[in-house]
């Protein structure tokens, strides 16, 4: 799979600010560029400690082509595995 010229950036810089809704409210929140792992499989992935809603976790994911963990979930873009960002 190839990544966004928008993913890059993320991954380049380290971290990315991303309005998303919490509890009903927009926020600006910090997510960190982060090494995951599921298995044998070390992937690359978006990360924040809060609790967002999980329809929010999906649309970043969605939206910026990585996978997205909070506090409370974790989403793939769709049609993606961890195993699609192994290598980044």
């Amino acid at each position: 799979m190839e990544l966004s010229a928008r993913a890059k950036g993320i991954i380049k810089n380290g971290s990315v600010n991303i309005r998303a809704t919490r509890n009903g409210m927009f926020q600006q929140l910090t997510f960190a560029v982060k090494r995951a792992r599921t298995g044998n499989i070390e992937y690359t992935e978006l990360f924040t400690e809060r609790m967002i809603d999980t329809v929010e976790i999906n649309r970043i994911a969605k939206e910026f082509g990585m996978p997205v963990e909070a506090q409370n979930g974790k989403a793939f873009p769709e049609g993606t595995t961890a195993s699609d960002f192994q290598a980044l």
